[in-house]
């Protein structure tokens, strides 16, 4: 991987930008905002898919694979991710061209400009709070910008360009990066540590969120019940802090939550007391909801226009997403890649499977989380999932570190007949098609490349019905 130097200067002007992963949520999202601008666009990625497909046809060159010959001639900057390798050919030779080569989040820095921005930072929840403010913004017919981690299910993408002053974006931590932007105002979901192999230690990773929630402009929004939240809220000085969720302190607080189906609560800030109901399942929802109106409080919304904007979010991609029902077995993806966001998943998944059965399919991503938390995944999967299907490790960005696999996370469980471990996708598709039975739900978890799975385990299951058919 290649760390972003973020003291790189960003140039004033760009005409022509090469884009390496351009097609990556995040990426393809910016590259369209730079179409938008009127900027030629390039770009190339390891694979193809959807987002190369959508930007090839509004005029952006693509290519599948790297390779020097990618990078066009008359490109002035280049703009990559961090889970590119230093050896990769384009980075190579812009470097080797004097090129501007920026991160995506210095991309992201200078297409915010100086517009009001709201960052949304947090280990879990800021893609569907992003996406609810989105939503939510647009409801109460404001026009912003935005750029958020996942495709938002009612508008089909996951970047927009607005006519208003208004700027939302997803910030991350996982590299430092969200404290580059100017933020107006900053959504602290939560603070569960994470991306360790970055911050080194628990400590730094609370101060840089006490950083960002300081350096916000007009007001921090966060968390009034996350453990690590309140040790950063501790830490803050930032004259203007608003707090949300169940803890009776919270300025916009969350009571009366009910979890069956698609969940309920009510709002109360200031005395007042509204009562919602989202299209999306689960109390951490709720609570992501509650964050959302806070920032639409702290914009100047009222409360009540506020959560109805909210309740009008329908989901994100990759968050609880349903692909297909075969042979009376629903079929759902999730991005869930951290203990803490899986037991969310899974939670909300009960709420919803009725007398069905949870059967999880769990990609562990990056062998440095997996070896830190194998014991948080195993617990988790066997407290909530009825049965786990476990692969292997995605590595995304890091290179492989001996005995860190998907078995060190099935070898932690308590009883072993609840997880079966399998390295092969099609014997874990055929595996989870045989235990599976009507009313079941089958998800998959991970921030890798697990969805990919999902045709596979339709099939499976399509199979599996027919033979049941012909015994009959």
């Amino acid at each position: 991987m290649i760390r972003p130097d973020l003291t790189l200067p960003i140039p004033d002007d760009i005409a022509a930008a090469h884009f390496i992963g351009i097609g990556g949520s995040g990426m393809s999202g910016l590259a369209g905002m730079f179409l938008d601008r009127g900027i030629r666009v390039s770009g190339s990625d390891r694979a193809d898919s959807a987002a190369l497909q959508a930007l090839a046809a509004r005029g952006a060159d693509v290519h599948v694979g790297h390779d020097a010959a990618n990078l066009p001639d008359d490109v002035d900057t280049v703009i990559h991710t961090g889970a590119i390798w230093p050896q990769n050919p384009e980075f190579l030779l812009a470097k080797e061209r004097g090129l501007h080569v920026i991160h995506r989040s210095q991309a992201l820095h200078w297409l915010i400009g100086g517009r009001r921005l709201v960052s949304v930072a947090g280990a879990h929840g800021k893609t569907t709070s992003t996406g609810m403010l989105v939503t939510a913004l647009r409801a109460l017919d404001e026009d912003p910008t935005f750029v958020s981690g996942g495709v938002i299910a009612e508008l089909g993408v996951s970047s927009g360009t607005g006519a208003d002053d208004l700027f939302v974006i997803e910030a991350d931590e996982s590299d430092g990066t969200f404290l580059l932007y100017d933020t107006s105002i900053a959504l602290i979901t939560n603070v569960d540590p994470d991306h360790l192999d970055h911050w080194g230690t628990r400590d730094a990773f609370y101060d840089a969120f006490a950083t960002f929630g300081n350096e916000a402009r007009e007001a921090v929004v966060i968390s009034s019940d996350d453990p690590g939240a309140r040790r950063v809220a501790a830490a803050l000085t930032h004259p203007r802090i608003v707090t949300f969720g169940e803890d009776a302190s919270a300025d916009v607080r969350v009571s009366a939550v009910v979890t069956e189906g698609p969940v309920s609560f009510t709002l109360t800030h200031r005395g007042v007391s509204v009562d919602g109901r989202l299209a999306v399942p689960g109390a951490h929802n709720a609570i992501n909801a509650a964050g959302a109106v806070a920032v639409l409080l702290t914009l100047g919304h009222q409360l009540e226009p506020a959560l109805r904007a909210v309740e009008g979010f329908a989901g994100t991609v990759r968050r609880f997403e349903l692909h297909g029902v075969e042979r009376g077995v629903s079929v759902f993806d999730d991005y869930a890649h951290h203990p803490t966001e899986v037991a969310a998943a899974l939670s909300a998944a009960r709420t919803v499977v009725g007398e069905g059965r949870i059967i999880a399919i769990q990609q562990p991503h990056t062998y440095s989380r997996t070896q830190e938390m194998y014991r948080e995944f195993a617990e988790v999967l066997e407290t909530l999932a009825d049965h786990t299907v476990m692969l292997d490790v995605y590595g995304a960005r890091e290179d492989p570190v001996p005995g860190v696999t998907g078995e060190l996370v099935s070898g932690a469980f308590a009883d072993p007949s609840h997880v079966h471990y399998v390295a092969d996708w099609q014997q874990a598709a055929d595996y989870t098609a045989s235990v599976a039975r009507a009313g079941d739900y089958v998800i998959t978890l991970g921030c890798g490349n697990v969805y990919q799975i999902i045709p596979q385990v339709l099939q499976a299951l399509a199979e599996t019905s027919a033979v049941a058919e012909e015994g009959r």
